[in-house]
């Protein structure tokens, strides 16, 4: 059947607009484990958060046609772990990293603070990083991602499971049925911004801790601690480490742009110096022949 040329110009826009939706993937094909039967609740979505979270999911991000290089992030958006805070520490920090060539993935991962949550703040956040983690890997050669160039960007209590997941990976098991349990969760570097204490390690980090990027305002006093004390884990293991910590700016900034301080709009910059200036924004081959 011959489809008449104006149908044609007016499904076309409707096609491509499909095309360009991120993907949404679920962390466990039939519910996180043993929370199954609530795997079909909706979520509650407003303005910039999300609510009621209960099937855990990476939403992923592709780089511009041409300009990908191999490279990927796992973004754990903030929300003291009652909300996710979607769309500013989620979908904008993507699309930056997008431009930059990286392929990002923005988690949606079960809240152990909302009320009446069923979830448990010392088991759950750290499983759905180390699943989310493991879920990226298992498909590397489905992104055209170098498996070296793979790390992670926290907000917040995005922080606090980014250091979860940093300092306690899992290795794969080779005999496990599911083929994602069989791929290890270790992060290549670390982005953490404005991080709050849960999962800083009390111990010693370990000598192949990954490079790591730390950003606070002096005046977050909540948040400032955790950031030295991590600063002082990678001095005392001898791991390479950069921290900026801005005379103000408070907390829950983001990406900088709502800010009136302009070193506080610019840090993403510093960002990208830093993904730069280690060579993780260096195209590798996988990614030039995913072209």
């Amino acid at each position: 059947m011959t489809v008449p040329k104006f149908l044609l110009a007016w499904l076309l826009p409707a096609t491509l607009l499909a095309a360009d939706e991120p993907k949404v993937i679920p962390l466990w094909a039939n519910g996180a484990p043993g929370f199954e039967a609530r795997r079909d609740e909706p979520e509650q979505a407003k303005d910039y958060w999300v609510r009621n979270i209960n099937n855990p999911t990476v939403t992923v991000f592709e780089p511009p046609k041409g300009k990908a290089n191999g490279a990927a992030v796992l973004i754990f958006p903030g929300g003291g772990f009652r909300e996710v805070v979607f769309s500013a520490e989620g979908v904008e920090p993507a699309r930056y990293l997008n431009n930059l060539g990286v392929t990002a993935f923005v988690l949606k991962y079960r809240l152990p603070r909302e009320t009446n949550s069923p979830y448990s703040l010392q088991i759950h956040p750290r499983q759905d990083a180390q699943r989310a983690m493991r879920l990226i890997r298992s498909r590397a050669g489905e992104w055209n991602l170098d498996t070296n160039r793979i790390g992670a960007l926290g907000f917040s209590a995005g922080g606090e499971m980014l250091a979860l997941l940093v300092y306690s990976p899992v290795a794969g098991d080779a005999n496990a049925a599911d083929p994602i349990e069989r791929v290890d969760s270790r992060v290549n570097f670390q982005m953490s911004i404005y991080p709050g204490p849960l999962g800083t390690p009390t111990n010693a980090i370990s000598a192949d801790a990954p490079p790591a990027f730390f950003v606070v305002a002096n005046d977050d006093n909540s948040h400032v601690g955790p950031v030295i004390a991590q600063l002082e884990k990678y001095r005392q293991a001898k791991r390479p480490v950069e921290v900026h910590i801005y005379a103000q700016g408070g907390h829950g900034f983001n990406l900088g742009a709502r800010s009136k301080l302009a070193s506080i709009k610019d840090w993403p910059q510093r960002m990208s110096d830093w993904l730069g200036d280690n060579g993780f924004l260096n195209p590798s081959p996988a990614s030039q022949a995913g072209k």
